[in-house]
């Protein structure tokens, strides 16, 4: 494969307003793909729907309808409005034959004269991704941990700046966590700039908030999207991004969270430059 993010999240046209492709299993995160990377694919879909390169992915909005497995499966988009600066489109993926999928409403827009200013505060001092450790360290001998999945062995590196991995015994304080992440093969366009849908795979990864908060726990859980908010800010310009997250509430069985995404230049040294900013809702789940 040429990219792995770019080739998954290809689309082609099967009718008007209809698309088809094919998510690869690589990309499943027990069982089923990353919900970011399913968005991604709704929001090629509607960027070719549209044929505005003038006009951007500002935010979208997707809602976690039904599960969508790894194969082949189907775009429906709809143009809500084409506008000179702002056009609003919506999209569903469901694989092939079912009846619902992930919807996702997208924005998209020009440039406008405005204000400009950053009034969120990035997470402080934290060291260069190289001097983190990588979730694709060994454990200490002997601890039990899930097997290691492509997504996270292969595709996409995550290294802690702040936080615990699950073996290690802590005190838990607050519901917030402070992560590099990197593309394997980083999906860069012409411009050299990071493709902003690789943005939403990387927002799409909030429960890591909890899991700090909560500490290690012989009940495992994992956390499914009820729904994912993504506003595309500005250019990333290096391969690494620093990811903010929190969770600000957890209760009947549901969390609501968020994440910033910080460009902090390829060694992690520059002046950070917040790129996306992202909120979640989802749910608890746990294995017996």
């Amino acid at each position: 494969m040429a990219n792995p993010f770019l080739d998954t999240t290809a689309v082609r046209a099967s009718g008007p307003g209809r698309y088809i492709g094919t998510i690869d299993g690589v990309w499943n995160l027990n069982p089923l793909p990353q919900g970011g990377v399913v968005t991604a694919l709704a929001l090629r879909a509607m960027g070719q729907e549209l044929g505005d390169p003038t006009q951007p992915i500002r935010t979208l909005h997707t809602t976690f309808v039904t599960q969508v497995a790894d194969g082949p499966v189907a775009i429906e988009v709809e143009l809500l409005r084409r506008g000179r600066s702002m056009s609003h489109l919506r999209a569903e993926v469901a694989n092939l034959g079912a009846a619902r999928g992930h919807l996702t409403t997208g924005i998209f827009g020009s440039a406008r004269p405005g204000f400009a200013f950053t009034d969120l505060e990035p997470p402080g001092v934290i060291p260069p991704p190289l001097d983190c450790p990588s979730f694709r360290d060994s454990p200490p001998p002997g601890t039990e941990v899930f097997p290691p999945m492509p997504f996270w062995d292969r595709l996409v590196e995550g290294r802690s700046a702040w936080g615990h991995p699950p073996w290690e015994p802590y005190v838990p304080e607050r519901a917030e966590r402070v992560m590099w992440y990197r593309f394997d093969r980083a999906p860069l366009l012409d411009d050299g700039t990071l493709d902003p849908l690789a943005l939403v795979v990387l927002a799409d990864t909030m429960p890591g908030a909890v899991s700090e908060k909560v500490g290690p726990s012989d009940r495992r859980w994992f956390a499914p999207s009820v729904d994912l908010t993504v506003h595309l800010l500005d250019h990333c310009r290096s391969s690494w991004v620093l990811a903010h997250n929190r969770c600000r509430f957890a209760g009947d069985g549901y969390a609501s969270a968020d994440m910033a995404l910080w460009d902090c230049g390829e060694e992690g040294s520059d002046p950070p430059r917040l790129v996306a900013y992202a909120t979640q809702l989802f749910v608890f789940s746990f294995l017996s």
